[in-house]
């Protein structure tokens, strides 16, 4: 049993304190991730590629704005939203759920940027969920992972009103959205990282992960992360210190620290950029221990934000069905 760490302390660093930094928490909504800007940073290396739209499919149905948390005082009443997009048709088994959770450094993105992805998924057959979580602008680590987890309670509460297996729950990410699919996936049950948020007679474990470019460690050489040098890291901001000042929380914020026999089997859809994905290979070699199905699809020469665009979009989602196929057919 992995040793659980304080999740807010005090550093002492060569004999210097570090006390947690707030300065990131300016309540302003951050704009700087959208895919536009995405695809304006992209294109100057892939000319051809273009944003993929909304496809609003006469096969889906759709809810959009549904509040699947209403935080306590201690937040203001925040309400957190999702979207659900679910098959039309009616089907006499349950179906499985994707919980798509979006990225832009844990401090920008919006649910909105992953519609094409839930519509394309749910008219092959799932039921898709798009929730908001709270930002490092607004909050930091873990309330994020306290948020997903609810969302993913509020899906198992909400299954017979989506016909939804809840023995086939899958969560899915993007970049940051990545990382926190695969924290779900390392921490399901874990009381630390549960919180006290909304529908906690429920669980948040999850059957399967699909991480989208999104990074293992924090910690791990691989890793990108931390280097404050010319500014603050998406990742300082979140967790409130800087590598060096507070390392044992940077670990402790990184889902291989958890990854074992309890993680459910992983579906790694990555750029060709390694830092992306920095500890990838060893998650894979902690499940390969327990014999714990991993897959690895990659794109050579693409951005990092390749799943957002064609021509790969279709590919990424040929790649989602096909694990998820191979893994809940019994």
């Amino acid at each position: 049993m992995k040793r659980i760490i304080p999740i807010l302390v005090i550093c002492l660093l060569s004999g210097k304190a570090y006390s947690q930094s707030f300065a990131g928490i300016t309540g302003k909504l951050d704009t700087s991730f959208t895919t536009y800007s995405a695809w304006l940073s992209a294109k100057k290396t892939y000319p051809d590629i273009t944003i993929v739209e909304e496809f609003h499919s006469t096969a889906v149905a759709e809810k959009r704005n549904i509040t699947y948390c209403k935080m306590g005082a201690a937040a203001n009443g925040r309400k957190l939203l999702l979207d659900a997009f679910y098959p039309k048709q009616k089907s006499g088994r349950p179906r499985t759920a994707i919980c798509i959770i979006f990225g832009g450094g844990w401090r920008s993105g919006n649910r909105i940027q992953h519609y094409p992805l839930a519509e394309r998924l749910a008219a092959l057959g799932y039921v898709c969920f798009t929730p908001d979580y709270r930002l490092s602008a607004e909050a930091l680590f873990p309330a994020a992972v306290y948020d997903i987890k609810s969302a993913l309670r509020w899906i198992k509460k909400n299954a017979n009103k989506y016909n939804i297996d809840t023995g086939k729950i899958t969560v899915l990410g993007f970049s940051a959205g990545g990382e926190l699919a695969a924290f779900m996936g390392t921490t399901g049950g874990n009381p630390v990282f549960e919180g006290s948020g909304c529908h906690t007679t429920y669980s948040s474990t999850v059957q399967a992960v699909v991480d989208i470019d999104g990074i293992l460690s924090f910690v791990h050489p691989e890793s990108g992360e931390g280097d404050d040098s010319k500014r603050t890291s998406s990742a300082t901001y979140w967790l409130g210190y800087g590598k060096k000042e507070n390392p044992e929380l940077w670990q402790q914020a990184s889902s291989l620290t958890y990854a074992g026999k309890n993680t459910p089997p992983t579906l790694f859809i990555n750029s060709s950029m390694a830092r992306m994905h920095a500890g990838r290979d060893d998650y894979i070699k902690l499940l390969n221990n327990y014999k714990i199905y991993t897959e690895v699809k990659s794109f050579e020469n693409s951005p990092h934000s390749f799943c957002l665009f064609d021509p790969w979009f279709e590919p990424t989602v040929k790649y989602i069905d096909e694990f998820l196929k191979k893994i809940f057919t019994k």
